[in-house]
């Protein structure tokens, strides 16, 4: 007899996940297929961070908003390692400073959590920043950080033990006849499905995915050894290269003169897409990074000139004790040029949800909650 469940969803990734807490809570019986024995794509080769502050205002904001307050009940309640660091961009220059008091001054009114901060309050809450030449930086209470390998390794189990998922872990989904899922590893009746799948969906909706506009990035990133509690940065950290980067800082008037400086003065940095942030993970380790290939500029080899610059911009403004790098990665994931995430529906029972770019940790929940609500 072929096992049957209310909706199948393709892929544990971090979006995959959300899509099945969503309906599993809705009270639906779902199954997850995953390919690998654990999701290895994007969903565990990033920072860990949970960022509205770089998310535009409206819709997306909203949207990171809505997610981080799943994460935080999630997170609660499965007992996953998190930390409500926060996030600090640093400036080191002028233009830089006037570009965060320019985006301060922009959300005035909406019930933010920021501060701008001077260089002396800066060292007395984050000791290890750099304070020589510093000019200002911006303090957000918002943004929270997980351990991204953790979370995807342990989720599934907290998923099946609180809302009855079932998993189904090295099963390569072949296809899909809008009622029957044909696996390597047999045949489930689903009535619906939806694919979570990365840079892999075109494998099981190649219509869909050639209409996308979708296009692939590769990033590279490192981690230092674990510090464990000797060693602790607090917020996560930025510096004006993430200016740049986000489109939250998008309308802040000095923006194009700021990009134009950058471009003068530091034009590899433009040229392999590199902007660096750290993050800091519950063994003490230190997240850093990253880069962004597009197209047919990725390459399957990674640059050591993309890690070297990356380490370079870091010790401007971070100070790490002796730091050891014993890890260092690639990522893949797929975004669009001007969307968000993408939602598509090739029929009526069958939708993928994709696209999310770097901000999958950020958007996920929110957006599998809205791609369900009138499916």
């Amino acid at each position: 007899m072929t096992p049957s469940f209310d909706v199948g969803v393709v892929g544990a990734g971090i979006v995959g996940l959300a899509h099945a807490y969503h309906l599993a809570r809705r009270g639906k019986r779902v199954i997850v297929f995953e390919r690998n024995a654990r999701a290895r794509g994007a969903s565990v080769r990033n920072f860990g961070m949970i960022w509205p502050i770089g998310q535009p205002a409206g819709n997306r904001y909203d949207l990171a908003l809505r997610s981080r307050e799943h994460w935080r009940a999630i997170l609660s309640d499965s007992g996953l390692w998190h930390d409500f660091a926060g996030s600090l961009h640093l400036a080191y220059h002028d233009d830089e400073a006037q570009v965060l008091r320019e985006f301060t001054d922009s959300v005035a009114g909406e019930g933010r959590q920021y501060e701008l901060l001077n260089a002396n309050e800066i060292h007395q809450r984050v000791p290890h920043v750099r304070t020589d030449g510093l000019k200002a930086g911006l303090f957000s209470r918002e943004e929270m950080t997980v351990d991204p390998r953790q979370v995807i390794a342990e989720l599934p189990a907290w998923l099946s033990a609180t809302y009855g998922v079932q998993f189904q872990f090295e099963t390569t989904v072949r296809g899909y006849d809008d009622t029957t899922v044909e696996t390597t590893r047999g045949s489930w009746h689903v009535p619906r499905l939806v694919v979570c799948t990365g840079i892999d969906f075109r494998e099981i909706a190649p219509e869909a995915f050639a209409a996308s506009g979708l296009v692939p990035c590769k990033l590279q990133m490192m981690r230092t050894q674990p510090y464990g509690d000797e060693f602790r940065i607090g917020p996560m950290l930025a510096a004006g290269l993430t200016l740049r980067h986000y489109q939250s800082f998008s309308h802040c008037p000095s923006l194009p003169a700021l990009i134009d400086r950058l471009d003068r003065e530091m034009p590899e940095y433009h040229h392999f897409g590199i902007h660096v942030m750290t993050s800091q993970n519950g063994r003490g380790e230190v997240i850093i990074g990253d880069s962004h290939e597009y197209g047919d500029r990725i390459e399957p080899f990674d640059k050591s000139r993309i890690d070297d610059l990356v380490l370079r911009y870091l010790a401007t403004f971070l100070e790490v004790p002796s730091p050891t790098i014993t890890g260092r990665w690639h990522g893949y994931y797929i975004k669009h040029p001007t969307m968000a995430f993408l939602i598509a529906n090739p029929r009526p029972n069958l939708m993928c949800v994709n696209g999310v770019g770097g901000a999958g940790m950020t958007l996920s929940f929110g957006v599998a909650e809205m791609a369900l609500a009138n499916w």
